[in-house]
């Protein structure tokens, strides 16, 4: 709601009269960001994050659990990196009283060292059931992907699939993404997907994914203030009524 529309609803309407506009984001936590300030490809000051942090609180989010890459070649980032810069982070929230939780865990590139790491130390989760975010390349399945998600479960870890409409390799294999979730691996989708951001093909494979009820999270996987405006679009958007449907676990966070 614009500046311009408050102001003429505040002229018409006493405080308690002020009709309420309920908050876009039902679904309440947000479950894959990159906001903690150089650490990854996301933002670059502590200012730019607070940029989208503000903005996802009025959109009606109310805990942003934000996950910095870790993948040896490119992001070699550890926990204790990451939870230093939670604690930045809900500093400046505080300080500003912006009534939002934040959280970390991470996005797990699923490489070559992705097992090594499995079994030397504890990963970044979230939720109860220690629900634990990964990736994998954009062009090509890792040829151990099946014992990867095994060996995720057996450590204790609920394996969830970031952005399983972003995989060139799954375009044409539903089949696949069908076979992971019989393996118990759920699926998370990025809301910018259906805006057409990543392209034509990610948006229909996006849409296609949405039909079959196969959305376990909604993320918004913000990487800068720049997405901004292709959030807000989804918001208008045919896939937003599809959310609905979905079998989201956002918002038992």
């Amino acid at each position: 709601m614009t500046n311009r529309v408050l102001t003429w609803l505040k002229n018409q309407f006493s405080s308690k009269e002020l009709p309420s506009t309920p908050a876009p984001c039902f679904w309440q936590t947000d479950i894959h960001s990159h906001l903690i300030p150089g650490i990854d490809d996301g933002v670059k000051t502590l200012e730019q994050a607070m940029i989208c942090i503000r903005q996802l609180a009025d959109w009606g989010i109310q805990k942003v659990i934000t996950t910095p890459h870790v993948s040896q070649e490119h992001y070699p980032n550890n926990s204790a990196t990451i939870l230093q810069g939670l604690a930045v982070l809900q500093q400046q929230v505080n300080l500003e009283g912006i009534p939002v939780q934040i959280e970390v865990a991470a996005e797990y590139m699923l490489d070559n060292y992705f097992l090594e790491r499995l079994e030397k130390a504890p990963l970044l989760t979230f939720g109860t059931e220690k629900y634990l975010l990964v990736e994998t390349g954009w062009l090509a399945k890792p040829m151990i992907l099946d014992e990867m998600i095994f060996r995720i479960q057996t450590n204790g870890y609920t394996p969830i699939l970031a952005h399983p409409e972003r995989y060139s390799y799954y375009i044409n294999d539903l089949n696949g993404l069908q076979r992971l979730r019989d393996q118990g691996c759920l699926m998370q989708l990025n809301w910018m997907s259906m805006t057409g951001r990543y392209g034509g093909h990610v948006k229909a494979q996006a849409k296609l994914i949405l039909k079959n009820k196969w959305v376990d999270f909604i993320g918004s996987d913000m990487h800068r203030p720049e997405d901004l405006p292709a959030l807000e679009a989804f918001l208008s958007n045919q896939g937003y009524e599809l959310l609905s449907q979905q079998p989201l676990r956002n918002s038992s966070l």
